[in-house]
């Protein structure tokens, strides 16, 4: 074990800093351990109840690998050429088979008309879900999705059921456009990007970024293993079934695998590692379409699903009612007046919605655009240059009056200054309260330009591993300028004093002979070892620094 912890731990600091982070990331090291040096990492490493975390999150095929010496070097756990070091090979199983190399059988052609259509109805559920938490991040607890969050989402019709709406989280952070922070969740530019993509371009990059996710005993090169030898992969893990049942639903949900546990035609060309096809799939979806009727009412009404990035505009200017084949949306004062505040303009939203309409635009329409644009900007945001306090005047000085003693605006702190508002709260924050409470309000700059404000906070980037043990690792460089062999010397002691180890040592003489001696190793302490020499019956006291070299009787 001594030898062993030492082969490691000169392994370790021959090492470059991003694989030893990514070695401590994946044995759920914490970045505040005490360790000093590397002599203290190798030993934690080498810790039984450490090795068994590590060969419970191992594959069946490194499994395999380690038991046999067959595989490469796997750092921590084996040795330069692939042997698993004595604690890590008692603790393996006796037995353990490689997986099995096969292919899915296909899936039948009513049950991949199935899985197409689940995998739209996710594709777009998780499309709405995003664009939902670009406005409002979704509440999160340490399980995932807040159980109010699981509620609105099934009564909104986005999932089926709690289950499936905690799986489109899932999914969504797994692929990366989703990210928990703190308490919420929240899209990532990733996110952001990806809901304005066909729907095509939406399932090819969620399948993609699914694959990259996915758990090295799951993967064959650049795809995955069949499904169906997904409970098997982790063999040590005694939650690994669990997990694999969570993985084979996301499958199940984006239309990887169908009802029938087959492979869907549009599945074969991602799991060999190529780039996903969905020509296939969208050949078995209802046709999309790129206009709608606009009605007298202030509806528009799409006859089918509707183009993503016509969607995903038309929903910035109107409030969608329903999410069907045929959707409805619905033109409000409060819709018109967020687009104008978001950057469009009066000219930019009769345009659009001329051109998507397959009925004109109606005048109801046209009219409540052009008294909405009439009436925003009414209340006007700017800062203060001398005093940095946030500003909020109107011409329209009886509304200023209401907004002053507007209960709902009381932590804003408002104070009237003439015919002015101030307050020391964010211009930020001023804005989006009144734009909250109905107000025709808009941002203006030191230019007198009206600035168009947006609400989307998107989630901040992950910190990589090499700076989470940025310190850690600085520490255990900065071990190595000491005199590393006199250091592990002297580890080599401890344990064999802890132990009550016979040692034989070989001592350096003041004239320049050496002699031997073996004892049993009773202390340390001084600079000295002190140890019982049983040829001679005596107790002898040897000075560290004279031990030339050492080893276990």
């Amino acid at each position: 074990m001594v030898a062993e912890a030492r082969t490691l731990a000169e392994r370790l600091a021959a090492r470059e800093d991003g694989e030893i982070a990514r070695l401590l990331s994946a044995r759920r090291i914490s970045a505040h351990v005490p360790w000093r040096s590397w002599f203290d990492a190798a030993e934690a490493l080498l810790d039984p109840a450490s090795i068994a975390a590590a060969l419970r999150a191992l594959p069946r095929d490194d499994l395999h690998a380690l038991r046999t010496g067959s595989g490469p070097e796997q750092l921590g756990l084996t040795d330069a050429q692939g042997r698993p070091f004595a604690p890590v090979a008692e603790a393996l199983p006796h037995e353990i088979t490689p997986t099995p190399a096969r292919a899915p059988r296909p899936a039948s052609s009513d049950a991949a008309a199935h899985a197409a259509e689940r995998a739209f109805t996710a594709t777009t559920a998780l499309a709405d879900l995003l664009i939902d938490a670009l406005r409002v991040p979704l509440g999160r607890v340490a399980t995932g999705l807040a159980a109010t969050e699981r509620k609105r989402l099934v009564q909104e019709e986005l999932a089926r059921d709690g289950d499936e709406a905690d799986a489109l989280v899932r999914a969504a952070e797994l692929a990366g456009l989703l990210r928990g922070q703190d308490r919420r969740w929240l899209v990532t530019s990733a996110g952001a990007e990806w809901i304005r993509r066909s729907t095509g371009e939406r399932w090819s990059a969620l399948v993609s970024a699914l694959r990259s996710a996915l758990p090295a005993g799951l993967r064959d090169g650049g795809g995955w293993i069949d499904p169906a030898l997904w409970p098997q992969a982790y063999p040590l893990d005694p939650e690994w079934p669990e997990h694999a049942a969570r993985w084979a639903e996301l499958w199940r949900l984006v239309g990887l695998v169908a009802e029938d546990g087959g492979e869907p035609e549009w599945a074969a060309l991602p799991r060999r590692g190529e780039s996903p096809e969905p020509a296939p799939l969208l050949a078995l979806l209802p046709q999309e379409v790129d206009r709608v009727f606009l009605q007298n009412d202030l509806t528009a009404i799409s006859p089918g699903p509707l183009a993503p990035e016509l969607d995903v505009r038309l929903r910035g200017m109107a409030v969608r009612e329903s999410h069907a084949q045929a959707s409805t949306y619905r033109f409000t004062e409060a819709s018109i007046g967020q687009a104008l505040s978001a950057g469009e303009t009066a000219d930019g939203l009769r345009t659009f919605l001329s051109e998507l309409s397959l009925t004109g635009l109606p005048q109801p329409l046209a009219y409540l655009i052009e008294r909405t644009a009439e009436r925003h900007g009414l209340v006007r945001i700017s800062l203060d240059p001398e005093t940095g306090h946030t500003v909020v005047s109107s011409r329209d000085h009886q509304l200023l009056d209401t907004i002053a003693v507007d209960q709902a605006l009381r932590p804003l702190g408002l104070v009237p200054d003439g015919r002015l508002l101030r307050t020391r709260a964010d211009r930020a924050a001023v804005y989006w309260a009144l734009a909250d409470a109905r107000y025709p309000v808009v941002v203006i700059d030191e230019e007198g330009e009206a600035v168009a404000l947006r609400r989307h906070r998107l989630a901040a980037a992950e910190t990589p591993d090499a700076d989470r043990y940025a310190a850690l690792l600085a520490r255990l460089r900065e071990s190595e300028s000491g005199d590393a062999d006199a250091a592990w010397r002297e580890r080599e002691l401890d344990a064999a004093v802890r132990e009550k180890a016979t040692l034989v040592v070989t001592v350096a003489l003041p004239d320049g002979s050496q002699r031997e001696f073996t004892l049993e190793a009773t202390g340390l302490g001084g600079g000295r070892l002190r140890g019982l020499d049983r040829g001679a019956d005596v107790e002898r006291t040897l000075p560290i620094r004279s031990i030339a070299s050492l080893r276990r009787a």
